[in-house]
């Protein structure tokens, strides 16, 4: 089925608008025959030699999740078969941000980029593809510990606080993911690309949250291996989708490491295979390393680490405070005292909001220009303004239309007319409002009275800071531009027929045209295509399971010729033959 649009299901209704920038319809009629005839040839290998190495959740998987061997999974029958899982998948253009990858898993959908790898990368490409994230993620997803891993992972990651490199970085490794797939790109391109990558990794800093759990979603859902050090069986989707390195990873020139909290600090180059790998001992442990690293992050610390993480990373984040507050913009300044935050501020639109959803009148067209508030106890006081009565309140003259100074530790000041307060559901006052108000830092003033309306945030600590706002509705998340895109040249007279021969096999092994001749599209093939292979493996399985013996020996014939031409492709000639000789069942 042509699937040009969209289609949805409950789970993929579920979706924030902003996510919805990123999908793209995968226009499945866009496949060629030697898309599907790669796609075929690495799943039947896969199949073959990962039905030994990798974990038994796997092939169950591939028959729970839709996954043929033989078709290319077109989205749509995909979603069909993962919603009775409790999943969905979307097409998306190569690679996205990590906040947003991330957040696409927190929703229980998996990204899938609907491109697929050209013939020359068939064992590995940097670039994410279909057979990367549709026969490595998806079948693995069937097993419930795993896929519950995978959403908890996504709710976690999503708040993690990027640096403003991470994001440079991104667009680098997005870059020299497309054009080392795109055909006729140049190695001086290629080569410029990496040097790139390159001198942005060495000269990253200190490692941000989302790098570092990008370590970690690298060392376990893209190349993770489960059980012993001495016996492990692969799960993680790079591994489960790479021929190539499937294979190698099982070798002892691979390093096999037990999986704990300090694959958070191992790098990886995506570039390159991996010179080791971690080992979990089941997928229980992988939830438990996870929820370690998250007691480090600045969502469950806060403090003035959390502030100070916010303001470096130069991006949208939220503060929560004590009292459930929530505080969303672009932060920009702090002032501490004593290793806490005594005073926030952010620049440019800000909203406030309490449990995810925004507070009335505090969006960001109220506090357009900024936001800033003292945090913490008042100087003297024990009692913090969020834990007073109505009757304390009153006592320190905290209510309507009221002058007062307030004197926060730390030296901030707040001298005003109090207009009003909002509390939260508990009856804790989260927010105080003030006309004629000045705020001052010492001799610094930080709010003029002819400012207008000084609205103050209640809390004595910061307990949480996030990437991303409070309330998703607070703020224009519609924004996002990639600085490239895959790059899709317009096919050649010469592709072009080449893919007319492909397509003629197809149709005959599936039963649309049994009165194509096979020798003259194998003569066609020596004679025009002399180096190309997979479409010689597929003449041969046809002939072979037929007894044609003279058809195979041509056959056999033409492929030693492009063994000797072309020395590279000779294993995958020599593993496409093995796999149609054992006649695996796939």
């Amino acid at each position: 089925m042509s699937t040009t649009n969209i289609t949805s299901n409950p789970i993929l209704d579920r979706l924030p608008k902003h996510l919805l920038q990123y999908v793209k319809p995968q226009n499945y009629e866009l496949y060629s025959a030697i898309d599907q005839a790669v796609w075929r040839y690495v799943m039947r290998k896969n199949v073959d030699f990962l039905s030994s190495v990798a974990h038994d959740s796997y092939l169950e998987g591939l028959k729970q999740t839709g996954i043929s061997v033989d078709h290319i999974p077109n989205m749509y029958g995909m979603n069909r078969i993962l919603k009775d899982i409790g999943w969905a998948a979307v097409a998306v253009d190569g690679f996205i941000p990590p906040n947003a990858f991330m957040e696409f898993q927190a929703y229980n959908v998996l990204v899938i980029a609907s491109d697929i790898r050209q013939l020359e990368h068939i064992e590995y490409t940097p670039a994410p593809d279909i057979l990367h994230e549709g026969a490595g993620h998806a079948p693995i997803i069937a097993n419930p510990e795993y896929a519950e891993y995978l959403r908890r992972f996504g709710e976690i990651g999503c708040k993690a606080i990027s640096s403003a490199k991470d994001y440079e970085l991104y667009e680098a490794v997005r870059h020299l993911s497309i054009i080392k797939e795109a055909p006729n790109t140049s190695d001086a391109d290629i080569l410029k690309a990496e040097e790139k990558v390159e001198e942005l990794q060495e000269n990253m800093g200190e490692p941000s949250e989302m790098a570092l759990i990008r370590n970690l979603h690298w060392w376990t859902v893209e190349y993770g291996l489960i059980g012993t050090i001495d016996n492990p069986k692969i799960y993680g989707a790079g591994l489960l989708s790479s021929i190539g390195e499937s294979a190698w990873c099982m070798t002892d020139a691979v390093k096999k490491l037990p999986y704990t909290i300090e694959a958070t600090y191992q790098d990886f180059d995506i570039t390159k295979p991996q010179p080791q790998l971690y080992v979990t001992p089941n997928f229980a442990h992988l939830s438990l390393v996870l929820e370690t690293f998250a007691n480090t992050m600045a969502l469950r610390k806060g403090g003035l680490m959390g502030v100070n993480k916010l303001i470096a990373s130069e991006a949208l984040g939220s503060v929560e405070l004590s009292t459930g507050l929530q505080i969303s913009g672009q932060f920009s300044h702090v002032i501490s005292d004593n290793g806490n935050p005594i005073y926030i501020q952010t620049k440019g639109p800000t909203a406030l909001a309490y449990r995810e959803k925004e507070l009335v009148g505090h969006g960001t067209q109220t506090h357009n220009k900024g936001f800033g508030s003292p945090i913490g106890k008042l100087k003297g006081i024990n009692l913090a303004i969020e834990d007073m009565s109505p009757r304390d309140l009153k006592a320190y003259n905290i209510f309507e239309e009221e002058s007062i100074t307030l004197e926060f530790e730390g030296d901030i000041t707040v001298s005003g007319q109090i207009i009003t307060g909002k509390r939260n559901l508990q009856g804790k006052i989260i927010l105080i409002s003030f006309n004629n108000c000045t705020v001052a830092h010492k001799d610094t003033v930080l709010f003029k009275p002819e400012w207008g309306v000084y609205d103050m945030a209640v809390g004595k600590s910061v307990v949480s800071a996030f990437s991303g706002p409070a309330d998703l509705q607070s703020f224009d998340l519609i924004t996002h531009k990639p600085t490239s895109e895959t790059i899709h040249i317009k096919k050649t007279n010469t592709q072009l027929k080449l893919e007319a021969l492909y397509q003629q096999i197809r149709d005959y092994r599936e039963g649309r045209n049994k009165t194509i001749s096979r020798t003259k599209v194998l003569d066609e093939l020596i004679e025009n295509f002399p180096t190309d292979w997979l479409l010689s493996i597929e003449l041969y399985e046809l002939a072979f399971k037929g007894n044609e013996n003279s058809l195979c020996s041509r056959i056999l014939d033409h492929l030693e010729t492009v063994k000797q031409n072309r020395p590279q492709v000779g294993k995958l000639i020599d593993d496409g033959l093995n796999i149609i000789r054992d006649q695996v069942k796939v």
